[in-house]
């Protein structure tokens, strides 16, 4: 950071001023996560009522699955543009568009005459699909420039509590919306969730894609010419490709760790799909409780583990870093495993309660540790790892499917986490032996120190190559 661009430390009201930046920057985070909240209501409402509403208008299970299937293709096809669309317009005109989208698709469905409503299903599955993606990637990427990098731990934590709290809120409400005020009152309720965020990102000044590295360049005239030509380089043709996989070669270890995030997901598709089919084995008669109580409860956990996060970031100023990523994962795959296991209820409950904190911390230490990377590659690094996750949700869907016709959930669930933790081992060692060479890196650089006298810059966990 330049210390050239505002009052120092030491100065008359440097501190001061440097709080109320804070505060306010803060505050504004705050109202943001608040309409992202209210939208992702609205996203994991229409999961449930789209796909009834799905079922319902062509009596097809298969056509559940083909628009389960466009949205994941629209959310991979945008993970890999949305990098090269973050290097030329800011992030805020990319997320007010993005809730523009979905509240408009969703208006077109409710407007379609019957003849045009599979059409519109359709529209609807790939502008979500892609919109949700855009959103997430430019959110997520922008976050150190709407707070600053000490703060990023907190706000993800934060972000993430919100979208935990609208996830049991939109699952736990869409069967009683739909069920009582019809699948059109829904799709309005839907539509308005996605005007408030527009609203609240159009209100509220927001940093972060074109305009950070614009803003970045200002700063000092070396970051000035370098911003300059990753901005030309970017408009000089479709480079968005090779950025984003240059954003994975800027740090050792982060494709891995990526690949890891890839993996996960597709253990994710097989609880997803394997939690209705061993609640109906539970309860034939009433499968929707055993399946509404496991996400309530892994939600608690969630956000429990959030409001740690939050306060171990305000206290030490750091995040939980690459290695909690990779024990977190070993974590929740290992205890997503164990639900299906046949438990007693109770003990159930305590194995989602950790799946939930699990899954809370990796999503902040997956997060944060990206968030290290250059602006002109945080975009490309974010938009190609929601491609992978996208990528290991839909194959996973496809093979779990085939795969619960003839194995037990427990035996689908067992070996598609149990890749994770055998990924997420391999990921940890690599950690270590990073780590290692490393400390020995910083060692001989220090005996070079006592004779030359330069300062130790030594990156630390992996990704962050930009700070010292």
């Amino acid at each position: 950071m330049d210390e050239a661009d505002g009052p120092k430390a030491n100065e008359a009201g440097g501190g001061a001023g440097k709080d109320r930046d804070t505060a306010v920057s803060e505050r504004r985070f705050r109202f943001l996560v608040a309409g992202y909240a209210v939208s992702s209501y609205g996203t994991f409402l229409n999961m449930v009522a789209l796909n009834l509403f799905v079922y319902e208008t062509t009596g097809r299970a298969l056509a559940m699955g083909l628009f389960m299937a466009v949205r994941l293709a629209s959310g991979f096809v945008a993970g890999l543009v949305v990098g090269g669309l973050l290097a030329r317009f800011s992030a805020k005109s990319i997320m007010l568009w993005a809730n523009v989208g979905q509240g408009s698709v969703m208006l077109v469905l409710i407007l379609a005459p019957e003849s045009l409503v599979t059409g519109a299903l359709m529209a609807v599955s790939v502008v979500i699909g892609a919109c949700g993606t855009l959103f997430m990637v430019a959110l997520r990427s922008s976050i150190p420039e709407m707070v600053g990098e000490d703060r990023r731990a907190w706000a993800n934590s934060l972000s993430i509590t919100g979208r935990s709290l609208a996830m049991v809120a939109g699952f736990a409400s869409a069967g009683v919306v739909v069920s009582l005020v019809g699948y059109t009152a829904a799709f309005l309720l839907d539509m308005a969730t996605f005007v408030v965020c527009a609203v609240t990102v159009a209100l509220l000044p927001i940093a972060g894609g074109k305009g950070a590295m614009s803003a970045a360049g200002a700063s000092g005239t070396e970051k000035a010419g370098k911003s300059e030509k990753a901005e030309k380089s970017e408009k000089s043709g479709p480079r968005w490709r090779p950025v984003a996989f240059l954003a994975l070669a800027a740090a050792p270890g982060l494709g891995l760790m990526v690949a890891l995030r890839g993996v996960d997901a597709f253990g994710s598709s097989s609880h997803n799909a394997a939690l209705p089919i061993y609640s109906t084995s539970l309860d034939a008669s009433n499968p929707a409780v055993f399946v509404s109580a496991f996400w309530c409860v892994w939600a608690l956990g969630n956000i429990g583990a959030q409001q740690v996060i939050q306060r171990y970031a305000q206290r030490t100023g750091r995040s939980v870093g690459a290695l909690g990523f990779g024990y977190g994962t070993v974590v929740m795959s290992a205890a997503f495993i164990a639900a299906f296991a046949g438990f007693p209820l109770a003990v159930t409950a305590v194995i989602a309660l950790i799946a939930g904190a699990a899954d809370g911390l990796t999503e902040v230490a997956y997060t944060s540790h990206l968030q290290t990377l250059p602006a002109t590659l945080r975009g490309h690094a974010f938009g190609l790892s929601a491609t992978f996750e996208n990528l290991g949700f839909g194959v996973g869907m496809i093979l779990v499917a085939a795969a619960l016709d003839r194995f037990t959930p427990l035996a689908v669930v067992g070996w598609s986490h149990g890749a994770a933790i055998v990924v997420a081992v391999v990921f940890l060692l690599r950690v270590a032996g990073l780590r290692r060479a490393e400390r020995t890196g910083r060692v001989g650089l220090r005996k070079e120190e006592a004779v030359e006298g330069r300062p130790d810059r030594g990156d630390r966990d992996g990704a962050e190559v930009s700070r010292g």
